[in-house]
Protein backbone atom coordinates (compact mmCIF):
# COMPACT_ATOMS: atom_id res chain seq x y z
CA UNK A 1 0.00 0.00 0.00
CA UNK A 2 2.82 2.76 0.93
CA UNK A 3 4.40 2.09 -2.52
CA UNK A 4 1.16 2.75 -4.31
CA UNK A 5 0.56 6.07 -2.62
CA UNK A 6 3.71 7.02 -3.07
CA UNK A 7 3.56 6.45 -6.89
CA UNK A 8 0.01 7.85 -7.17
CA UNK A 9 1.43 10.87 -5.60
CA UNK A 10 4.22 10.80 -7.97
CA UNK A 11 2.08 10.54 -10.65
CA UNK A 12 -0.47 13.52 -9.07
CA UNK A 13 2.73 15.62 -8.56
CA UNK A 14 4.36 15.11 -12.60
CA UNK A 15 0.43 15.63 -14.33
CA UNK A 16 0.25 18.87 -11.96
CA UNK A 17 3.65 19.96 -13.58
CA UNK A 18 2.85 19.15 -16.91
CA UNK A 19 -0.48 21.33 -16.99
CA UNK A 20 2.33 24.15 -14.61
CA UNK A 21 4.27 23.68 -17.77
CA UNK A 22 1.67 24.08 -20.61
CA UNK A 23 0.02 26.92 -19.21
CA UNK A 24 4.05 28.43 -18.90
CA UNK A 25 3.87 28.59 -15.07
CA UNK A 26 6.48 26.31 -13.88
CA UNK A 27 7.17 27.31 -9.87
CA UNK A 28 9.81 25.36 -8.24
CA UNK A 29 6.95 24.02 -5.83
CA UNK A 30 5.63 21.72 -9.02
CA UNK A 31 9.13 21.20 -9.74
CA UNK A 32 9.98 19.37 -6.64
CA UNK A 33 6.36 18.06 -6.40
CA UNK A 34 7.43 16.29 -9.59
CA UNK A 35 10.59 14.76 -7.69
CA UNK A 36 12.71 17.02 -9.37
CA UNK A 37 15.72 18.55 -7.96
CA UNK A 38 15.80 22.10 -7.83
CA UNK A 39 19.08 24.02 -8.12
CA UNK A 40 18.78 27.15 -5.09
CA UNK A 41 20.35 30.81 -6.63
CA UNK A 42 22.19 31.11 -3.25
CA UNK A 43 23.84 27.74 -3.44
CA UNK A 44 27.27 28.97 -3.41
CA UNK A 45 26.54 31.74 -0.55
CA UNK A 46 23.74 34.07 0.83
CA UNK A 47 20.56 34.84 -1.39
CA UNK A 48 21.18 38.06 -3.09
CA UNK A 49 19.53 40.88 -0.91
CA UNK A 50 20.01 38.91 2.33
CA UNK A 51 22.65 40.37 4.68
CA UNK A 52 24.87 37.32 6.06
CA UNK A 53 26.15 38.45 9.27
CA UNK A 54 25.23 35.39 11.27
CA UNK A 55 28.34 33.17 11.22
CA UNK A 56 31.63 35.34 11.20
CA UNK A 57 32.89 34.50 7.71
CA UNK A 58 35.11 36.91 6.05
CA UNK A 59 33.09 37.80 2.37
CA UNK A 60 35.87 39.33 0.65
CA UNK A 61 37.97 35.61 0.71
CA UNK A 62 38.96 33.64 -1.20
CA UNK A 63 41.92 36.55 -2.28
CA UNK A 64 42.92 37.01 -5.20
CA UNK A 65 45.81 34.24 -5.46
CA UNK A 66 44.17 32.12 -3.14
CA UNK A 67 41.06 31.67 -6.19
CA UNK A 68 43.84 31.13 -9.09
CA UNK A 69 45.35 28.29 -6.73
CA UNK A 70 42.18 27.10 -6.97
CA UNK A 71 41.33 27.14 -9.89
CA UNK A 72 44.93 25.26 -10.40
CA UNK A 73 44.01 22.84 -8.11
CA UNK A 74 40.39 21.80 -9.15
CA UNK A 75 41.77 20.87 -12.80
CA UNK A 76 45.33 19.01 -12.20
CA UNK A 77 44.74 17.61 -9.15
CA UNK A 78 40.45 17.49 -8.39
CA UNK A 79 40.74 13.91 -9.04
CA UNK A 80 43.30 13.10 -6.89
CA UNK A 81 43.61 12.43 -2.94
CA UNK A 82 45.11 15.38 -1.15
CA UNK A 83 48.45 14.07 0.31
CA UNK A 84 51.20 16.02 -1.33
CA UNK A 85 49.57 19.18 -0.73
CA UNK A 86 48.51 18.17 2.88
CA UNK A 87 52.26 17.90 3.72
CA UNK A 88 53.41 20.75 2.42
CA UNK A 89 50.85 22.84 4.21
CA UNK A 90 52.11 21.03 7.17
CA UNK A 91 55.28 21.58 6.45
CA UNK A 92 54.91 25.56 6.29
CA UNK A 93 52.89 25.62 9.26
CA UNK A 94 55.64 23.85 10.90
CA UNK A 95 58.13 26.02 9.81
CA UNK A 96 56.18 29.05 10.62
CA UNK A 97 55.73 28.20 14.42
CA UNK A 98 59.15 26.53 14.69
CA UNK A 99 57.67 23.08 15.23
CA UNK A 100 58.21 19.73 13.50
CA UNK A 101 55.62 18.66 11.36
CA UNK A 102 54.62 15.61 13.73
CA UNK A 103 53.18 18.66 16.04
CA UNK A 104 50.54 19.79 13.54
CA UNK A 105 47.65 17.73 12.59
CA UNK A 106 45.16 19.38 9.44
CA UNK A 107 42.01 18.41 8.70
CA UNK A 108 38.62 19.87 7.33
CA UNK A 109 37.92 23.21 9.18
CA UNK A 110 38.82 22.94 12.74
CA UNK A 111 35.64 22.32 14.05
CA UNK A 112 36.73 18.75 12.84
CA UNK A 113 39.65 18.55 15.04
CA UNK A 114 38.65 19.97 18.07
CA UNK A 115 35.40 17.73 17.92
CA UNK A 116 38.44 15.30 17.93
CA UNK A 117 40.10 16.36 21.00
CA UNK A 118 36.78 16.72 22.86
CA UNK A 119 35.68 13.15 22.04
CA UNK A 120 39.84 11.91 23.25
CA UNK A 121 39.24 13.97 26.39
CA UNK A 122 35.81 12.45 27.44
CA UNK A 123 37.20 9.08 26.65
CA UNK A 124 38.82 10.32 30.10
CA UNK A 125 36.95 12.89 32.30
CA UNK A 126 35.31 15.71 31.64
CA UNK A 127 35.86 19.04 29.49
CA UNK A 128 36.43 22.27 31.59
CA UNK A 129 35.44 25.66 30.30
CA UNK A 130 33.79 28.89 30.81
CA UNK A 131 29.78 29.27 30.98
CA UNK A 132 30.21 31.37 27.62
CA UNK A 133 31.97 30.42 25.17
CA UNK A 134 32.27 28.62 21.22
CA UNK A 135 31.15 25.02 22.45
CA UNK A 136 29.85 23.74 19.25
CA UNK A 137 32.69 20.75 18.85
CA UNK A 138 33.03 20.30 22.78
CA UNK A 139 29.55 19.62 22.89
CA UNK A 140 29.93 16.38 20.30
CA UNK A 141 30.16 13.64 22.96
CA UNK A 142 27.44 15.09 24.88
CA UNK A 143 24.80 14.61 22.11
CA UNK A 144 26.37 11.41 22.15
CA UNK A 145 25.52 10.15 25.42
CA UNK A 146 29.22 11.51 26.79
CA UNK A 147 29.94 13.73 29.94
CA UNK A 148 28.42 17.76 30.50
CA UNK A 149 30.48 20.38 30.15
CA UNK A 150 31.61 21.53 33.50
CA UNK A 151 31.38 25.36 33.36
CA UNK A 152 32.22 28.32 35.09
CA UNK A 153 30.42 31.66 35.36
CA UNK A 154 32.06 34.45 33.35
CA UNK A 155 32.94 37.56 35.26
CA UNK A 156 30.41 40.43 35.57
CA UNK A 157 32.26 42.02 32.33
CA UNK A 158 31.41 38.92 30.56
CA UNK A 159 35.44 38.11 31.01
CA UNK A 160 36.91 34.28 31.21
CA UNK A 161 37.45 33.63 34.97
CA UNK A 162 41.00 32.13 34.76
CA UNK A 163 41.30 32.30 38.23
CA UNK A 164 38.05 30.28 39.14
CA UNK A 165 38.50 27.80 36.07
CA UNK A 166 42.20 27.20 37.94
CA UNK A 167 40.07 25.87 41.00
CA UNK A 168 38.03 24.08 39.29
CA UNK A 169 40.54 21.77 38.11
CA UNK A 170 40.63 18.12 39.31
CA UNK A 171 41.21 14.40 39.06
CA UNK A 172 38.10 14.30 36.75
CA UNK A 173 38.88 17.00 34.06
CA UNK A 174 40.59 15.51 31.00
CA UNK A 175 40.96 18.67 29.31
CA UNK A 176 39.90 22.74 29.95
CA UNK A 177 38.73 24.22 26.59
CA UNK A 178 39.66 28.33 26.31
CA UNK A 179 38.75 30.47 23.02
CA UNK A 180 41.00 33.53 22.97
CA UNK A 181 39.60 35.54 21.30
CA UNK A 182 36.26 34.43 22.86
CA UNK A 183 33.57 33.79 20.56
CA UNK A 184 30.50 34.69 21.34
CA UNK A 185 31.99 37.79 23.27
CA UNK A 186 35.12 38.87 21.11
CA UNK A 187 36.89 39.66 24.40
CA UNK A 188 40.81 39.25 24.42
CA UNK A 189 42.67 37.84 27.09
CA UNK A 190 45.28 39.44 28.70
CA UNK A 191 48.20 37.57 27.23
CA UNK A 192 50.95 37.07 30.14
CA UNK A 193 47.59 36.57 32.82
CA UNK A 194 46.59 33.97 29.74
CA UNK A 195 50.26 32.44 29.06
CA UNK A 196 50.54 31.84 33.24
CA UNK A 197 47.15 30.10 33.41
CA UNK A 198 48.38 28.01 30.59
CA UNK A 199 51.51 27.27 31.82
CA UNK A 200 50.22 25.93 35.89
CA UNK A 201 46.78 24.45 34.61
CA UNK A 202 48.79 21.76 31.93
CA UNK A 203 50.72 20.82 34.64
CA UNK A 204 47.30 19.32 35.84
CA UNK A 205 45.76 18.44 32.29
CA UNK A 206 45.77 19.21 29.06
CA UNK A 207 45.01 22.60 27.81
CA UNK A 208 43.63 23.83 24.51
CA UNK A 209 43.24 27.02 23.30
CA UNK A 210 41.40 27.41 20.54
CA UNK A 211 42.69 30.60 18.19
CA UNK A 212 40.40 31.02 15.02
CA UNK A 213 40.18 34.56 15.77
CA UNK A 214 44.60 35.50 16.86
CA UNK A 215 45.01 36.58 13.18
CA UNK A 216 42.29 39.39 13.35
CA UNK A 217 44.44 40.69 16.22
CA UNK A 218 46.81 43.24 14.57
CA UNK A 219 49.50 41.82 16.79
CA UNK A 220 48.63 38.37 16.64
CA UNK A 221 51.57 36.65 17.83
CA UNK A 222 52.17 38.07 21.23
CA UNK A 223 48.45 36.64 22.10
CA UNK A 224 49.05 33.29 20.51
CA UNK A 225 50.01 30.08 22.58
CA UNK A 226 51.69 28.37 20.12
CA UNK A 227 55.60 29.01 21.99
CA UNK A 228 54.18 27.13 24.93
CA UNK A 229 53.95 23.88 22.66
CA UNK A 230 58.00 24.48 22.00
CA UNK A 231 58.78 24.47 25.63
CA UNK A 232 57.14 21.52 26.20
CA UNK A 233 53.85 22.64 28.13
CA UNK A 234 50.64 20.11 27.69
CA UNK A 235 48.94 22.82 25.46
CA UNK A 236 47.34 21.87 22.10
CA UNK A 237 46.12 25.18 20.17
CA UNK A 238 43.79 24.97 17.11
CA UNK A 239 43.56 27.94 14.18
CA UNK A 240 41.60 27.87 10.65
CA UNK A 241 41.50 29.54 7.87
CA UNK A 242 37.90 30.06 8.16
CA UNK A 243 38.21 33.06 9.36
CA UNK A 244 40.59 35.88 7.91
CA UNK A 245 41.52 34.05 4.95
CA UNK A 246 37.99 34.07 3.85
CA UNK A 247 38.09 29.82 3.42
CA UNK A 248 34.77 28.70 5.50
CA UNK A 249 33.54 27.42 2.68
CA UNK A 250 37.03 25.32 1.33
CA UNK A 251 37.13 23.55 5.17
CA UNK A 252 40.51 23.82 6.80
CA UNK A 253 41.70 23.86 9.63
CA UNK A 254 44.90 22.47 11.60
CA UNK A 255 45.75 21.60 15.73
CA UNK A 256 49.04 22.18 17.00
CA UNK A 257 50.56 20.32 20.01
CA UNK A 258 53.26 17.38 21.11
CA UNK A 259 53.63 14.82 18.94
CA UNK A 260 51.72 12.54 21.62
CA UNK A 261 49.19 14.69 21.60
CA UNK A 262 48.53 14.81 17.82
CA UNK A 263 48.35 11.36 17.40
CA UNK A 264 46.12 10.66 20.60
CA UNK A 265 43.69 12.96 19.50
CA UNK A 266 43.91 12.20 15.51
CA UNK A 267 42.96 8.37 16.38
CA UNK A 268 39.41 9.60 17.19
CA UNK A 269 39.06 10.50 13.42
CA UNK A 270 40.27 10.80 9.90
CA UNK A 271 42.97 13.74 10.31
CA UNK A 272 44.61 15.25 6.66
CA UNK A 273 42.40 12.25 4.73
CA UNK A 274 39.43 14.78 5.16
CA UNK A 275 41.03 17.41 3.28
CA UNK A 276 40.24 18.80 -0.13
CA UNK A 277 42.56 19.81 -3.39
CA UNK A 278 41.05 23.18 -3.78
CA UNK A 279 40.87 23.85 -0.15
CA UNK A 280 44.27 23.12 0.48
CA UNK A 281 45.54 24.96 -2.54
CA UNK A 282 43.89 28.32 -1.20
CA UNK A 283 45.08 27.81 2.28
CA UNK A 284 48.80 27.10 0.69
CA UNK A 285 48.12 30.33 -1.16
CA UNK A 286 46.93 32.31 1.56
CA UNK A 287 49.19 31.28 4.50
CA UNK A 288 51.76 34.22 3.99
CA UNK A 289 49.52 36.69 1.89
CA UNK A 290 49.69 39.84 4.40
CA UNK A 291 48.52 42.01 2.18
CA UNK A 292 45.02 40.40 2.24
CA UNK A 293 44.97 39.79 6.04
CA UNK A 294 45.66 43.50 6.43
CA UNK A 295 43.05 44.36 3.63
CA UNK A 296 40.48 42.20 5.87
CA UNK A 297 41.50 43.97 9.57
CA UNK A 298 40.62 47.28 7.72
CA UNK A 299 37.46 45.72 6.77
CA UNK A 300 36.58 44.19 9.73
CA UNK A 301 37.51 47.55 11.65
CA UNK A 302 35.40 49.61 9.46
CA UNK A 303 32.39 47.46 9.70
CA UNK A 304 33.04 47.39 13.50
CA UNK A 305 32.81 50.88 13.97
CA UNK A 306 29.42 51.17 11.60
CA UNK A 307 28.25 48.81 14.16
CA UNK A 308 29.26 50.41 17.48
CA UNK A 309 27.59 53.93 16.25
CA UNK A 310 24.36 52.39 15.75
CA UNK A 311 24.53 50.58 19.02
CA UNK A 312 25.52 53.78 20.52
CA UNK A 313 22.46 56.07 18.71
CA UNK A 314 20.13 53.47 19.37
CA UNK A 315 20.76 53.33 23.12
CA UNK A 316 22.47 50.30 23.70
CA UNK A 317 25.84 48.86 24.71
CA UNK A 318 28.27 46.39 23.21
CA UNK A 319 31.40 44.85 24.45
CA UNK A 320 34.86 45.63 23.31
CA UNK A 321 35.88 43.26 20.21
CA UNK A 322 39.09 41.65 18.58
CA UNK A 323 37.19 39.26 16.52
CA UNK A 324 34.73 40.30 13.11
CA UNK A 325 31.59 39.88 15.41
CA UNK A 326 30.64 42.43 17.66
CA UNK A 327 28.48 41.16 20.78
CA UNK A 328 25.59 43.61 21.25
CA UNK A 329 23.35 44.26 25.13
CA UNK A 330 20.02 45.18 23.86
CA UNK A 331 18.83 46.15 27.37
CA UNK A 332 17.57 44.35 30.15
CA UNK A 333 14.43 44.07 28.75
CA UNK A 334 16.15 42.88 25.15
CA UNK A 335 15.58 39.69 24.31
CA UNK A 336 18.25 38.02 21.30
CA UNK A 337 15.92 35.69 19.81
CA UNK A 338 12.99 38.17 19.10
CA UNK A 339 15.82 40.63 17.46
CA UNK A 340 16.52 37.93 15.55
CA UNK A 341 13.83 37.68 13.90
CA UNK A 342 12.96 41.09 13.89
CA UNK A 343 16.39 41.40 11.92
CA UNK A 344 15.17 38.21 9.37
CA UNK A 345 12.45 40.36 8.52
CA UNK A 346 14.50 42.98 6.90
CA UNK A 347 16.70 40.89 5.32
CA UNK A 348 19.36 40.90 8.27
CA UNK A 349 20.71 37.89 9.44
CA UNK A 350 22.20 37.67 12.80
CA UNK A 351 22.84 35.25 15.50
CA UNK A 352 19.98 34.78 18.57
CA UNK A 353 19.95 34.01 22.32
CA UNK A 354 23.41 31.84 23.94
CA UNK A 355 22.68 29.96 26.67
CA UNK A 356 20.85 32.09 29.42
CA UNK A 357 21.68 35.20 28.23
CA UNK A 358 18.46 36.49 26.77
CA UNK A 359 19.54 40.18 26.24
CA UNK A 360 22.60 39.66 24.29
CA UNK A 361 22.85 39.34 20.66
CA UNK A 362 25.82 38.53 18.09
CA UNK A 363 26.61 40.48 14.68
CA UNK A 364 29.16 39.45 12.37
CA UNK A 365 30.97 42.45 10.30
CA UNK A 366 30.61 41.03 6.82
CA UNK A 367 30.27 43.00 3.83
CA UNK A 368 30.46 47.08 4.40
CA UNK A 369 26.74 47.29 2.35
CA UNK A 370 25.29 44.22 4.11
CA UNK A 371 26.61 46.03 7.89
CA UNK A 372 24.59 49.21 6.63
CA UNK A 373 21.49 46.94 5.91
CA UNK A 374 21.97 45.69 9.44
CA UNK A 375 22.51 49.79 10.75
CA UNK A 376 19.59 51.11 8.80
CA UNK A 377 17.11 47.82 10.09
CA UNK A 378 17.94 48.40 13.89
CA UNK A 379 15.72 50.96 15.10
CA UNK A 380 12.62 49.32 13.56
CA UNK A 381 14.19 45.42 14.59
CA UNK A 382 14.06 47.30 18.15
CA UNK A 383 10.63 49.01 17.96
CA UNK A 384 9.59 45.29 16.61
CA UNK A 385 11.28 43.41 19.74
CA UNK A 386 10.02 45.69 22.36
CA UNK A 387 6.21 45.68 20.73
CA UNK A 388 6.46 42.04 20.89
CA UNK A 389 8.31 41.81 24.28
CA UNK A 390 5.24 43.89 25.97
CA UNK A 391 2.35 41.98 24.02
Amino acid sequence: MTHNASRRFFLGGSLAATAAGAAGIISPASLAASGQVVKPANLYGPKPGIAKLNANENPYGPSPEALKAIAQAASSGGAYYAYTASQYLTDMIAEKNQLSAANVAITAGSSLILAFAAYAATSKGVILGPDLFWDTTSMAPVRTGGPQIKRIPNTANLDIDLDAIYQAIDDDVAMVHICNPNNPTGKLLEPTKLREFCVKASKKTLVLVDEAYNELISDGPSHSMIPLINEGHNIIVARTFSKIYGLAGMRVGYMLGSPENIEWIEQFGLGGYSVNQAGLAAAIASYHDEGFKTFSRDKVAQAKEMIATAVKENGLTALPSSTNFMFVNLGKDGDANTFRQAMEAEQVLIRGQYRSYTPWSRVSTGRIEDVQMYVNAMPKALDTMYKAIRA
